[in-house]
């Protein structure tokens, strides 16, 4: 108690230098935890990508469609468990800014498929009995308002017309981070009221294989079982899809490590110069506790205590701002969820901490080795 006491006294003796330097350490903290949010939201499917599926794309490009036939014969490969299937929508809410991702799925099989999308039972039996039903997330629903039973337009983008649809249900993501911004629609809706070149067609398959081990086995064997035909395919694992999808965005892991890297350095550049500016104008002041019978380990651990404290207090400040303030990035990135887990605040503070430990370091050792009689000439 006597130890953080003192620590206490000296960081209160310079009010306006401490609450600064706090200050610089939170900035620096609230900036970490909104880049380390951006990078979570673009590698959002990477993060949450079943280990157990597959994505089955055309050859040549996503974009390229594959037959609904596909779907027979890739559950008579070895290992596949089960299959479903969607079709990109890209259809406009009002207007062309609201931008969020709707699937035209296959409603037997695609709940089966994700069982981390969270709906109740009797929105989804009541989605099964609506041809123009459609389920949202609840991150969408509530970005518009929308409640159980609401009317939807959306206009169709390469799809032409005025499409409606009829919400009954609203999905939650079982982890904190899965994608609560889709809108999913019946297949045999977009089937029946789409153009003719459409019909008996889909955009990609999900396969879902009995073990993950087998995956580059199973991936080699649909490839094989589709190579020569019209619409030859691509398989990947689901992660390696969603990391090849996020990279086209470019990399934002080197964007954050650069930005974050720069501010830390600054940082501790900035807390340094404090330090050592605190330690040289209380020379008499750490002479006279060595004389008083204070060692040189006591008081290294003095001058280091000083400089974690103010690590920890704005480090704290700012880390928790950014959790607080993440989720109204939403609105800045339509389509993606916001979310600062709880292990990128764990790495925040230990950063902070760091920082705070190197910048103490050199001022702590200079007051560590001070010579009392030396220290007191100066006085």
């Amino acid at each position: 108690m006597r130890f953080l006491a003192l620590v206490l006294a000296n960081l209160g003796r310079k009010k306006i230098r401490t609450t600064l330097t706090i200050g610089s350490f939170a900035v620096a903290l609230f900036l970490f935890g909104l880049l380390a949010a951006i990078r979570g939201a673009f590698n959002q499917g990477v993060e949450v990508a079943g280990a157990d599926r597959l994505v089955v794309i055309n050859r040549v490009s996503i974009i390229q469609p594959l037959p609904v036939a596909y779907r027979d014969r890739l559950l008579r490969v070895p290992g596949v468990k089960a299959v479903t299937y969607a079709s990109w929508f890209g259809g406009i809410y009002q207007d062309e800014r609201n931008f969020f991702p709707q699937f035209a799925v296959d409603p037997e099989t695609w709940r089966v498929m994700y069982p981390e999308y969270v709906v109740p039972d009797s929105q989804w039996a009541a989605f099964m009995k609506d041809r123009q039903g459609c389920i949202a997330g609840e991150a969408t629903a509530k970005r518009f308002g929308w409640k159980i039973g609401d009317r939807i337009p959306i206009k169709g983008s390469y799809l032409q017309g005025m499409w409606e649809f009829n919400l009954r249900g609203i999905y939650r993501g079982a982890r904190p981070d899965d994608d609560n911004t889709q809108f999913w629609f019946r297949r045999e809706y977009l089937e029946e009221n789409g153009p003719a070149w459409f019909k008996g067609s889909v955009g990609w398959y999900v396969v879902r294989i009995a073990d993950p081990d087998d995956a580059a086995k199973v991936v080699a064997a649909v490839d094989k079982g589709f190579a020569n035909s019209p619409w030859e395919t691509k398989t990947e694992t689901e992660k390696g899809f969603a990391a090849s999808f996020a990279k086209q965005v470019g990399n934002i892991e080197f964007l954050v490590l650069t930005i974050g890297g720069v501010v830390f350095f600054t940082l501790l550049l900035v807390t340094g110069n404090t330090m050592a500016i605190a330690v040289r104008e209380r020379v008499g002041e750490l002479a006279v506790l060595k004389t008083v019978g204070f060692s040189d380990a006591l008081v290294l651990r003095l001058v280091l205590g000083e400089s974690l404290a103010v690590a920890l207090v704005g480090g704290a400040i700012g880390i928790l701002a950014a959790k607080g303030g993440s989720p109204g990035l939403s609105g800045l990135l339509p389509g993606m969820a916001v979310y600062l887990p709880g292990r990128d605040l764990a790495v925040g503070l230990a950063l902070a901490l760091l920082v705070g430990l190197l910048a103490g370091a050199l001022p702590a050792v200079s007051a560590m080795r001070l010579k009392v009689v030396e220290a007191l000439r100066r006085v």
